[in-house]
């Protein structure tokens, strides 16, 4: 039945990824550049001052919400994990190293794409009966551009990605990370990551944003030590990995030992779908969770979603790609969490290496899977309603079990691209529509003005309207 089941899922996968859908992520993210007039690189500065440097700002009292920071630990936690360190090990394994320059491509023009989403998340936000707010592409898509079918099939999309990426490929990672290390079950890995998941989201979006504001940040500061120590462990490496990063974006990567080598095109397309699964700029899943923000300002909160993208791509998949690269294990044939874990045996004492990498794929899996279930809820809501939640809820604790022994990883994998797909497509069509939105948005807040902050619009719901729906 799962043999079945992955066979459908490649036959799917390939039809989604058509050159139409590369077309579309990339066109999107070099129009909103071009227009913004190169803002992400132009003024990396002062999104760099306005995200890490206030990092530490007072946390909200406001119910139902959560600070920007902890909204962003949490975004943060739905992307560093699977897609950082078992992603690029799977995008190499596939692609070649190649992959990785196009993973970088896609983060500079994402970083742009991702900025918008959520500002645009935070402008047409809802604040229901309770004080909570609630927000997204779906909301965005129907209160600025109308289109309720559109909104709809995001919604549905988001939940498909929930169950094939956040709750089945996360405990899978672990598990296998734990069966390689230490010979846990992965049976019992997924049922434990499952329970733990459970009693944290029974206590709602506080208790989601303090977990993940807990534990993201060392966790992603040890992971970040680690590879450090790797490039100062093979420094003279640096070039190398370099070199084959650009040469082999541009020309066929040779097979070497269990590597079976890779196309331009194999480099293209993996770099493309590991990169927006790794930062999800572009996805449409963050913006629900910065939505939820206690924000002066839409653009404020808008541009954190630059910052993630550099943290999640530019840094910390560049160290994992290093780490890869620098000891040779791409010819080892082992593909996903495994070849991490064989890259960082080559460097560290084995049972040193198993665990600091253990430890850090559990807790970033494990803040996926719980920071991925406010986008869950909130697509279930807005596609089938509250009480659908009664059924969805559960649902969501069991593809991770059911799929815990599946041993073909680079199978597995084409669930994360559909669940990409799904997404992304609908998220970035209602983008690039509301693109003029966005640029409003943005020279209201740099220029002082701050006719559309967040206190004005949560109350007066006077949102900006599409000229062509006046």
């Amino acid at each position: 039945m799962i043999d079945l089941i992955l066979n459908l899922a490649d036959k799917f996968n390939k039809i989604l990824w058509g050159p139409w859908t590369l077309v579309l992520i990339a066109s999107v993210g070099i129009y909103l550049t071009i227009r913004s007039g190169f803002f992400q690189i132009r003024q990396f500065r002062y999104i760099l001052r306005n995200t890490f440097g206030k990092m530490f700002e007072k946390k909200t009292d406001r119910k139902g919400s959560m600070s920007p920071f902890q909204a962003t630990t949490t975004a943060l936690a739905s992307t560093v994990g699977m897609g950082n360190i078992a992603g690029v090990g799977t995008a190499l394994s596939v692609g070649g190293p190649g992959a990785i320059f196009w993973m970088w491509l896609l983060a500079i023009f994402g970083m742009m794409t991702k900025t918008v989403e959520i500002t645009l998340a935070v402008h047409y936000r809802d604040v229901d009966e309770n004080g909570n707010l609630h927000g997204g592409p779906m909301y965005y898509i129907k209160k600025g551009l109308g289109w309720n079918y559109l909104s709809k099939q995001f919604s549905i999309g988001i939940l498909i990605a929930c169950i094939l990426s956040s709750t089945l490929l996360q405990p899978h990672t672990v598990g296998r990370a734990l069966l390689r290390s230490y010979g846990v079950n992965p049976y019992l890995t997924a049922t434990l990551m499952s329970i733990i998941t459970a009693i944290v989201v029974i206590g709602g979006i506080k208790r989601i944003g303090k977990f993940c504001e807990s534990l993201v940040p060392v966790m992603a500061a040890l992971y970040m030590l680690c590879g450090i120590a790797i490039f100062f462990v093979n420094y003279e490496k640096i070039p190398e990995v370099f070199s084959m990063i650009f040469k082999y974006a541009f020309a066929p990567a040779p097979a070497v030992g269990g590597f079976a080598g890779a196309t331009i095109m194999a480099a293209f397309r993996n770099g493309m779908r590991r990169g927006i699964l790794s930062n999800e700029a572009g996805q449409g899943t963050a913006p629900m969770a910065h939505a939820t923000a206690d924000t002066e300002h839409p653009f404020k909160q808008g541009i954190w979603g630059a910052f993630e993208v550099f943290i999640d791509t530019i840094v910390i998949c560049t160290i994992t790609s290093f780490a890869l690269l620098s000891t040779g294990v791409l010819s080892s044939g082992e593909s996903g969490i495994e070849l991490v874990m064989t890259a960082f045996s080559a460097v560290f004492p084995e049972n040193m290496g198993n665990a600091l990498l253990s430890i850090c794929i559990l807790a970033f899996c494990l803040t996926t899977q719980i920071g991925f279930f406010i986008y869950y809820e909130t697509a279930a809501v807005s596609a089938f309603g509250k009480k659908s939640m009664h059924f969805f809820k559960w649902f969501y604790l069991l593809p991770g079990i059911v799929f815990a022994g599946v041993t073909n990883v680079d199978k597995l994998w084409w669930f994360a691209d559909i669940s990409v797909g799904v997404c992304c497509i609908p998220n970035l069509i209602a983008v690039i529509a509301l693109n003029g939105v966005f640029f409003k948005l943005m020279k209201d807040y740099l220029s002082g003005e701050k006719k559309y902050s967040t206190d004005k619009i949560d109350i007066s719901r006077d949102y900006i309207k599409k000229p062509s729906r006046l």
